[in-house]
């Protein structure tokens, strides 16, 4: 009896098990990930066109800029309330439940999670 009412309240404390993140390797597979979608965290919401375009707004301030696909590699230049963030290729992973992260530097420095909605 013991037994079960710990297995009960594991099975009650244990979060929601998270998608294991991939790395997208190809433009086509990231433009059909953001197509349609906004990416989300707290205080940022952006738009990613297929057409190269990035847009939308962080903290009080727009964002927009362009990017591209390199060598597999989401390459922006961005700028974040008129002042330029600089152009930065990144990694790209992604999960079945929502999620993109983008590392910077080649997947070697900072890294920001989105949601895709």
């Amino acid at each position: 009896m013991r037994s079960l009412a710990i297995a009960a309240l594991a099975a009650l404390l244990a979060g929601p098990a998270f998608a294991e993140l991939v790395k997208v390797d190809d433009q086509s597979e990231f433009v059909e990930l953001t197509a349609g979608k906004t990416l989300t965290r707290p205080m940022v919401k952006l738009t990613v066109t297929p057409d190269g375009q990035i847009a939308g707004r962080g903290s009080l301030w727009d964002i927009e800029g362009s990017w591209s696909w390199q060598e597999g590699y989401f390459c922006r230049d961005l700028f974040w309330g008129g002042d330029a963030l600089g152009y930065n290729c990144q990694q790209v992973q992604a999960s079945a439940d929502g999620r993109i992260k983008f590392t910077s530097d080649r997947g070697a420095g900072d890294s920001a999670m989105f949601t895709l909605r």
